[in-house]
């Protein structure tokens, strides 16, 4: 909303409050951040030999629509900043990707593979995290 936020504010304390308010609003958006139509598309590019993913899921991002790509690119920047912090926080490159992977990527009606597309949303996330760099430049 247009609310005025003082994330100063005690109530704000708690990281999980902050958290949960980001994935909400992931979760709540029409369409996931990596568009339904390109869910299958992003699958199949984490299927591949491991030499070719990156390029193959740099070329799939680079097809989402300019606003996804950019929200994509500050977030993935915010979330590497969290992982780099994870002597802290205890957060690495996969819990991370299990908290916001079902979150950011999925089909657009739920099949019986549900648990199989959870590990892929989560090796996707992973991946564009570990390779950050590779996928969106410095």
């Amino acid at each position: 909303s247009d609310e005025k936020l003082d994330l100063k504010d005690s109530k704000w304390e708690d990281i999980h409050v902050i958290t949960g308010a980001l994935k909400m609003f992931f979760r709540e958006l029409p369409e996931p951040l990596f568009t339904y139509n390109h869910f299958n598309d992003f699958v199949n590019a984490i299927k591949q030999e491991p030499r070719h993913r990156v390029h193959a899921v740099k070329d799939l991002i680079k097809q989402l629509p300019k606003p996804n790509q950019d929200t994509m690119q500050v977030l993935f920047r915010h979330l590497k900043r969290v992982v780099e912090n994870g002597e802290k926080n205890r957060m690495t490159y996969q819990s991370v990707a299990i908290v916001f992977g079902p979150t950011l990527l999925k089909p657009e009606k739920e099949t019986g593979n549900i648990a199989v597309h959870t590990v892929y949303q989560n090796q996707i996330v992973e991946l564009i995290l570990l390779e950050l760099n590779s996928i969106f430049g410095r």
